[in-house]
């Protein structure tokens, strides 16, 4: 698993424009064999940039009709910071009842996760992964591939940043430790197997990891590992 995580951000980080980004995300679908996977950023002045495997009527259909003031996945999204899963959605109303079944009868899958994440100066993105599949092998899809997907939609948001030219201020060094405590969740061990290898508490590494992000300037834990990867300053 890492070795497959390590060759898709490899291939982000040596995509030098947004059409071999594109490429990439499009890689990305097909290595962890789902219906669709989606990054749609939207910056405040306005500007937008996605890279999108639905089909192209899907994506008219949706514009034309408006569909994103009612849809419950954007405006979920825009509330909250962590994964939104579409099952644990209300789907009930009318026009939510709408935009799903047209979804479905334009080649979406009938399950999808979508992350929020919001980037510098007001920038907000969405990051979609979409699939069909009953809801027992959903469950075993996120459990095993949701840390993996999660990490390449930062990554992918940073990549995208950058080749926008809205690249990142000049950070500080990251010490050692914070080095070995992001490079070990990187590679999907958790806090208590990272603290064990390190032979610090959990307390310190989260220490490591709190000062390691506000030095990133990161959201999160999952947007500084990919932070750092991006930057070079930790590998896999």
């Amino acid at each position: 698993m890492v070795r497959k995580l390590d060759d898709l951000l490899e291939r982000l980080s040596d995509a030098q424009n947004l059409d071999a980004l594109e490429q990439a995300v499009f890689a990305l679908r097909d290595k962890y064999d789902v219906e669709h996977l989606v990054y749609h950023s939207v910056k405040s002045s306005g500007d937008q940039w996605g890279a999108l495997t639905y089909d192209q009527a899907w994506v008219d259909t949706y514009l034309d009709q408006n569909f994103q003031t009612s849809d419950p996945v954007v405006l979920s999204c825009f509330r909250r910071f962590t994964p939104v899963d579409w099952k644990r959605l209300d789907w009930t109303g009318r026009q939510a009842r709408a935009i799903l079944n047209e979804g479905i009868a334009h080649g979406l899958g009938n399950q999808g996760f979508s992350l929020p994440i919001r980037g510098p100066s007001g920038q907000f993105a969405l990051f979609t992964v979409n699939h069909k599949v009953g809801d027992d092998s959903w469950t075993r899809f996120t459990r095993a591939h949701m840390h993996d997907l999660l990490l390449a939609a930062h990554y992918v948001n940073e990549r995208a940043l950058s080749l926008e030219g809205d690249g990142h201020a000049p950070h500080q060094a990251l010490s050692p430790r914070e080095t070995d405590a992001l490079t070990l969740l990187a590679a999907g061990r958790s806090r208590a197997q990272a603290a064990e290898r390190l032979q610090i508490s959990e307390h310190t590494l989260r220490v490591y990891i709190e000062s390691a992000r506000f030095k990133l300037g990161a959201l999160n834990t999952t947007h500084a590992v990919a932070s750092a990867l991006s930057r070079g300053l930790i590998g896999l």
